[in-house]
């Protein structure tokens, strides 16, 4: 009886801290979001979860899983970068496991040796880190970077596995990474706050045996504000294939997802940005 009872407090004690994922991007962690507005569902999986990305308790970012092809479709945060190095532990998600499981980001080894999770169970709502062992011409990309963060937490924040997609190495080591670093500083120049949106569209291949989806374009997107009164946007795409990207404005990123999506049409922002 006095086991029973303490098992219960337990569960009660795990239940108050954390909780599970969340039903909506407004109600949980909208301030991610350009006039706390999310993409439009042209974008949604078929089997998605919303995840309010926490580490040690703080919201970073927020990302749009999908639990079937086991990758992001999109991440949103705010640009705020700043100097500092690259973490290099890699976390998972526990609350994709079910709603007892903690909010806050984990170890694979912290599930698995203190919440009697098996590596076969974590597998199943997620990709793991063996999904990204032994790739060719791939690797882990990150959807929202490290580096457009100003702080070692934040920064730790983004190497959660639901913020990576297989992506094509020269890509992200290559045009890629030009755009995160240099044409984000130019073209972010005089704006107070900036809103991004960054997501990965479905391919037909995949990696880890069928496992994890490898994307057929990497796209983001972004919303300035100058000033009360006035905005800039932008967007860009590349194939996972070509050390290229493609720099658009907004409206012709939204179409160009559209397009490949073959939904309804893709908003990205508050309309109050531009799109041209």
């Amino acid at each position: 009886m006095l086991l029973l009872l303490l098992l219960q407090v337990l569960v009660s004690c795990l239940w108050l801290g954390h909780g599970e994922l969340v039903t909506s991007f407004e109600s949980s962690c909208p301030q991610f979001f350009f006039r706390e507005t999310p993409p439009s569902e042209g974008l949604e999986p078929e089997s998605p979860a919303w995840i309010c990305q926490r580490y040690k308790n703080q919201y970073y970012f927020a990302t749009l899983y999908d639990r079937n092809r086991r990758i992001p479709v999109y991440s949103a945060y705010l640009y705020q970068p700043g100097p500092g190095k690259r973490p290099k532990t890699w976390l998972v998600e526990p609350q994709l496991l079910g709603s007892v499981y903690p909010k806050t980001m984990e170890k694979e080894w912290t599930l698995l040796k203190y919440y009697n999770v098996s590596l076969e169970q974590l597998s199943k709502s997620q990709a793991v880190l063996r999904d990204y062992k032994n790739l060719t011409g791939l690797n882990r990309g990150h959807l929202n970077p490290n580096g457009h963060h100003h702080d070692i937490s934040s920064r730790m924040a983004t190497f959660t596995l639901t913020n990576i997609v297989p992506q094509n190495e020269k890509l992200n080591g290559g045009a890629w990474n030009n755009y995160e670093q240099q044409t984000m500083i130019r073209r972010t120049q005089g704006c107070n706050n900036t809103y991004v949106v960054v997501g990965a569209v479905p391919g037909n291949s995949y990696i880890a045996n069928g496992r994890v989806n490898k994307p057929s374009h990497i796209w983001s997107s972004a919303c300035c504000e100058v000033d009360n009164n006035h905005r800039k946007a932008w967007g860009v795409i590349a194939e996972n294939d070509k050390n290229e990207v493609q720099l658009l404005t907004l409206g012709e990123l939204e179409d160009v997802l559209t397009e490949l999506y073959g939904r309804d049409q893709v908003s990205l922002f508050d309309s109050d940005c531009p799109r041209e």
